[in-house]
């Protein structure tokens, strides 16, 4: 290979002959790589390895074609663009035909690479219009080929059945001149059969899709695909492909007439596949079928049918007309000087579960054309190491000869022995091949069967019987003999091609030249075997006198899934290519060379006698530049014209030196351009200081001139201002003199006029008022502060103020309270309200209030929100809580107090049992006609109820609070709002309550007795009770 101009990537090389290690797992691997980063395309040498993508990546536009047009092949990336333009530079410049062989399995995507290869040609050759259309001919002939040779199956929607050689001719200055196009092993049995999943050839779908319908009734066929025997008699559309518009896009270069006999002849063949052959013998001449047939080709029916059901043999001079079988029938159904660059676009090498005759030419082929790329690439490499004056190693290599002689040996081979069984007389049958083959190679070591294997004593139970294997140079391969016989013979019986030279079909009568009466031979037509053997002879004839470039086309997966990439199958692949082989060649002497020019452009930098300059020749200044990195002797080697290097390792280690120093050097080259660019910088930095101080003296010179000058005028301004207002003063002086003395004068007159009357009155008025507005002055100067607990307020300076200072006073003290009001949250305000009833119930009444005054008012003191046990017990009021707190009973019988949860809603009272927080008795607001307490600091209180009430029968409730100021209060607010009268209170230190056995007189005393937790209560009698409180 020669290098490119761009950094070696070791982790995925773009030229797999710089692989190290080299074996089958780390060619995989680069492959995937390289795959990952969507570069699908990658050389061995000068063969380049495609890898199909399933999707359109963008590297086929015109910016592309520019880039790979005249440039070297390793300048850059790898890319079907390169081997092309290499391929039509060397036709142009060198005057040498060009061959390039796309190779690969089905879906590999060898029809796109030679579509690839004809646009490139086609874009960088002349623009002249017969070149042109020379050009669109020739990228427009692929849908008319692809049409007649593609078909669907199970690994590829548009593979194709043939191999199609196209030789595109091109004038002394690289014009296209046109092209001729040769097609080997067409499928033809695809026409009569096909597996299930898998379509015939692409034009019969196309046909029926997209011809007019007055086309198809000129044609005499239906639009339904199922109608046809040969479609299988199912419609089959593919996803993807609109077999509609391919057929408009199909017609190229024909006329009309031509392309209407065209279509004539396919609708024949379509229709040929109605005939079934179990009835075909005693089918009547007006059948439909036959009739319109015959209509289309211009035959009398009774002809055709004749042809179809007999066969005329002649035996020395008679003339024996023949019935024939129902087989022999199905036979009878048709089954299908300038500079050149081919293009050949054929199978790949196939192995499927079951192998047949189609399998085993399709390998014979791939053979012959592994010999002749390993042939050629050594022819190369020789070559090349001639010309460069580099001595020649032999090169061990597996020569396939042996294999391909074991095919075409025109005496032992496998295809002569084919075609004698063929033409022997007697019976014949696969089993009689299959013994003839045992006899003849039982010692070759490349066939194997049933019984060569038993007669070496070996078992293999992956060899049934009628099969052979061969040992291919990609693997082994089981061929299943059924079928070759047959396959093999091909035969069309005359009394067949004399009926189509009879019919008035042009088209027809050209395709059957050996119906002509007049040019009858009894000598029997090749067998297919034959044929194919010939025409792979022809096209390596044909390939042997062309400059071989390869395109190796490879499937990534077998879901057609874009991106996805399966080792596994790549690696089959690879065996089936022979890439391994390939590199292994390329490698066996040196892997690397490239010219000295550019290579020692490209590490001169490596050695300090080369760098930065070399005045001397290249060669000479390559020899320097290695001589100075001390690599082995063994590893390099100078020619002629380039530089050789053996093992990927030493181009490795060199390119890594390469980048270790291209890295120093950037340093150096930043170091310089740095200290550069701030010396230069300094340099400005420091011109324009100067020229900005200079500046800056003179400004400031001329400022300190205009300051004076500017002082000077401003105090010559203030000069006069102040004369100005002097002289202003004393005018405003004599006048205000002037006025007084006026005034004086008005006054003195108008006092004597009215002093006598009302000269009291209107003093003491006089006075008062001044004394009043020095009041008010003053009293808004020493206003007290804001807060509603401050009732400080200033004393009145004279009597006559006091009961206008008490007003004043009330009425700031209430504007305060107000603003206060209008400060407060609803919830601070509904608490102030709360403390203020508090005050008004209990102040100056009861002991236990001022204790009250700092506590604020929580109502809620359970915990009814966060105690999912006590939430049920809210439910039962089914309105709005007001507060909710725990307080003991008083025992009506014996004094005792229980603990009991109260709820205090807006509409109920309710008393509950804390441990099981059920409700013991709910009161309704309405049912409560009063409450007493004591004037002591105690929670004791009596809770009266109506007699009338549901719950009044049990008698008044004695209960012990801990917040009884705060529960009397709410009480009393909620009973308002509810019924809107005022709860009765009663503090006093004896009542009388009811109870269900009758009334009790109960008195409270205040006694060192009591308990610090709550008044103490005893019974005195029936009807008596003493508390006793602290």
């Amino acid at each position: 290979m020669e290098s490119s101009s761009s950094p070696l990537d070791a982790e995925a090389v773009a030229d797999l002959v710089l692989l190290d290690p080299l074996t089958e797992e780390s060619l995989v691997q680069t492959l995937q790589e390289r795959f990952r980063r969507q570069d699908i395309y990658t050389y061995i040498g000068n063969v380049v390895i495609s890898v199909n993508p399933y999707q359109s990546l963008p590297i086929y536009t015109p910016e592309k074609v520019e880039e790979y047009h005249n440039c070297s092949f390793f300048a850059v990336k790898p890319h079907i663009y390169a081997i092309a333009d290499d391929a039509y530079r060397s036709l142009r410049d060198r005057d040498r035909d060009q061959c390039i062989l796309i190779t690969g399995e089905s879906g590999a995507g060898k029809t796109e690479a030679s579509k690839l290869v004809m646009s490139y040609v086609a874009a960088v050759s002349s623009k002249g219009e017969e070149v042109n259309k020379v050009k669109e001919q020739l990228l427009q002939s692929n849908p008319v080929l692809e049409a007649f040779g593609n078909a669907k199956t199970v690994r590829n929607d548009n593979s194709s059945r043939f191999g199609k050689y196209m030789d595109i001719e091109f004038d002394f200055k690289g014009d296209p001149l046109g092209g001729v196009i040769s097609n080997y092993l067409l499928e033809k049995s695809r026409i009569v059969r096909h597996v299930k999943g898998e379509r015939n050839f692409h034009i019969f779908y196309q046909l029926l899709a997209g011809a007019s319908p007055q086309l198809l009734q000129q044609l005499k066929l239906r639009q339904d695909c199922g109608h046809y025997g040969y479609l299988n008699r199912e419609s089959s559309s593919l996803p993807g492909m609109d077999d509609a518009a391919n057929f408009q896009a199909m017609v190229i270069g024909f006329s009309p007439a031509e392309v209407t006999e065209l279509l004539e002849v396919t609708a024949v063949v379509l229709k040929l596949g109605n005939i079934h052959p179990s009835w075909a013998l005693a089918l009547p001449s007006s059948h439909t079928e036959l009739r319109e047939i015959c209509e289309l080709i211009g035959l009398d029916p009774s002809t055709l049918e004749q042809a179809l059901c007999s066969r005329t043999v002649k035996a020395r001079d008679e003339t024996v007309l023949t019935t024939l079988t129902v087989p022999q029938v199905s036979r009878n159904t048709p089954n299908e000087q300038k500079k050149v660059m081919g293009v050949l676009d054929i199978y790949g090498f196939e192995i499927f579960q079951d192998n047949g005759f189609e399998q085993f030419i399709i390998n014979y082929c791939n053979e012959k054309l592994q010999q002749i790329f390993i042939l050629m690439t050594l022819k190369e490499e020789q070559e090349e190491y001639v010309r460069e004056g580099i001595q020649w190693t032999p090169v061990e290599f597996f020569d396939n000869s042996i294999i391909c002689n074991l095919i075409e040996n025109s005496t032992t081979g496998i295809l002569a022995m084919l075609d004698e069984e063929c033409l022997r007389p007697g019976v014949v049958n696969e089993d009689t091949l299959l013994t003839k083959l045992n006899q003849l190679l039982a010692t070759h070591k490349h066939y194997e069967s049933k019984e060569t294997q038993n007669a070496r004593h070996v078992t293999d139970t992956s060899l049934p019987e009628r099969c052979f294997r061969i040992h291919h140079y990609a693997g082994k391969v089981t061929y299943n003999l059924t079928g070759f016989i047959e396959k093999n013979n091909d035969l069309l019986f005359r009394d067949l091609s004399q009926a189509m030279w009879a019919a008035r079909h042009a088209l027809l009568r050209s395709l059957f030249p050996e119906g002509d009466p007049q040019k009858v031979s009894l000598k029997l037509p090749p067998t297919a075997g034959f044929q194919f053997k010939s025409s792979v002879a022809m096209l390596m004839k044909n390939l042997y006198s062309k400059n071989p470039n390869y395109i190796r086309c490879i499937k990534p997966n077998d879901t057609k899934s874009a991106m996805v990439f399966t080792p596994e199958l790549v690696l089959a692949q690879v065996r089936y290519l022979g890439l391994m082989e390939n590199v292994r060649v390329r490698r066996a002497g040196y892997a690397f060379r490239q010219l000295y020019g550019p290579f020692l452009q490209r590490y001169k930098m490596l050695n300090p006698r080369t760098w930065p300059r070399w005045d001397g020749g290249d060669r000479e200044g390559a020899e320097v530049l290695l001589a100075g990195l001390e690599f082995p002797a063994e590893e390099l080697a100078f020619g002629h014209t380039k530089v050789f290097i053996r093992s990927p390792r030493t181009l490795f280690d060199l390119e890594r030196r390469r980048q270790e120093r291209v890295a120093q050097l950037a340093t150096l080259i930043q170091k310089m351009f740095r200290g550069w660019r701030c010396r230069t910088q300094y340099q400005l930095m420091r011109k324009s200081q100067i020229l900005i101080s200079a500046w800056f003296r003179g400004h400031r010179q001329m400022k300190r001139s205009a300051l004076i000058v500017q002082a000077y005028a401003r105090g010559w301004k203030s000069r006069r201002l102040l004369r100005e207002l002097k002289a202003q003063r004393r005018r405003h002086a004599a006048a205000t003199t002037i006025a007084a003395h006026w005034r004086g004068y008005q006054a003195r007159r108008t006092y004597r006029r009215y002093f006598r009357s009302t000269a009291s009155t209107n003093l003491a008025n006089f006075i008062y008022r001044r004394l009043v507005q020095r009041y008010l002055v003053g009293l808004a100067k020493n206003l007290p502060p804001l807060s509603v607990t401050d009732r400080t307020w200033p004393s009145a300076p004279y009597r006559f103020l006091d009961n206008t200072n008490q007003e004043l006073k009330n009425i700031f003290y209430h504007w305060k309270c107000k603003k206060y009001r209008d400060q407060l949250t609803p919830s601070r305000r509904a608490q102030l309200q709360a403390k203020l009833c508090a005050s008004e119930l209990f102040k100056d009444k009861k002991t236990l209030y001022p204790k009250s005054l700092q506590q604020p008012f929580r109502g809620e003191y359970l915990g009814l929100k966060q105690n999912p046990k006590y939430q049920k017990l809210h439910a039962v009021a089914k309105d709005k809580l007001v507060m909710a707190d725990s307080v003991m009973k008083v025992n009506r019988a014996n004094g005792k107090t229980v603990p009991r949860l109260l709820l205090l809603t807006t509409e109920h009272l309710v008393l509950a049992d804390p441990k099981a927080a059920q409700p013991k008795t709910v009161l309704t607001l309405s049912d409560i006609r009063g409450i007493s307490v004591t004037r002591f600091s105690d929670g004791f209180l009596a809770l009266h109820l109506k007699e009338v009430s549901t719950v009044g029968a049990k008698g008044d409730f004695l209960l012990v609070s801990d917040h009884l100021i705060e529960l009397v209060t709410r009480l009393h607010q909620t009973f308002e709002a509810a019924t809107g009268q005022a709860l009765p209170l009663h503090i006093t230190d004896r009542f009388s309550t009811h109870f269900p056995k009758g009334d009790v007189s109960i008195t409270v005393v205040e006694s060192p007795k009591a308990s610090a937790n709550g008044p103490v209560c005893k019974k005195k009698g029936s009807n008596k009770m003493e508390v006793l409180v602290q």
